[in-house]
């Protein structure tokens, strides 16, 4: 039986979990939530998630929310089928992961995410104007992020090392939507990043996803 994604393909967490079932070759059924008829604070959906967000994952009796923890069962579950995202048969590898998630939920995430909601969220989705000064300042805390990024990925391929790991995949969801804006300056200035980038967006599972494009 597949498991279950409820989510939308507008929100980026629900885009992280579906990026790792593609990797991972998982089949799985995505039940949009319609947040324009407020179906996500229903609840249905709230005994699903309790705060009312999405993604919940649903995988027989087990319900899950928070898409890094969805994401990690997700690896852990068909670690058979797919790339070993976590590395957790090297107690020093999997640290690595560890290390680079924290990363990106504390120090990317947060920098990034401003960006977005005033640059995608806010006019596409409530017809208003991004707050520059919002954005400027958040874009210059990404930059200085990126500049950390670029003297790491002169030494390695990827985050945490010579390999793909889920702490690379968790990085897709928000930069999918900032390299197509005027913000993209802040990944093509930086060569080694630009790379690391290239490389994630050349994947099939990045393609499937974000644009609907078969992975074969």
């Amino acid at each position: 039986m597949a498991v279950k994604v409820y989510g939308a393909a507008m929100s980026t967490a629900t885009v992280r979990v579906l990026l790792c079932l593609e990797e991972m070759g998982a089949e799985y059924e995505l039940v949009p939530i319609d947040f324009s008829t407020g179906e996500h604070k229903s609840p249905p959906h709230v005994a699903r998630n309790p705060f009312g967000q999405v993604p919940a994952f649903e995988d027989g009796d087990l319900m899950l929310f928070e898409s890094r923890a969805i994401s990690r069962y997700v690896l852990r579950k068909y670690k058979a089928s797919g790339p070993d995202l976590l590395r957790e048969g090297s107690l020093e590898e999997s640290a690595m992961v560890d290390v680079w998630l924290e990363v990106e939920a504390q120090q990317y995430d947060k920098a990034i995410s401003a960006i977005y909601i005033e640059t995608v969220i806010k006019p596409v989705f409530f017809g208003g104007v991004p707050d520059e000064k919002v954005v400027a300042e958040s874009a210059e805390k990404l930059g200085k992020v990126l500049d950390v990024y670029e003297a790491r990925l002169s030494k390695s391929k990827y985050l945490a090392g010579d390999f793909l790991s889920f702490a690379d995949l968790s990085h897709i969801p928000y930069t999918h939507h900032i390299v197509a804006g005027p913000q993209a300056s802040l990944f093509e200035s930086r060569p080694h990043v630009k790379a690391w980038w290239e490389s994630l967006a050349s994947r099939p599972a990045y393609k499937k996803v974000t644009t609907g494009t078969p992975t074969s």
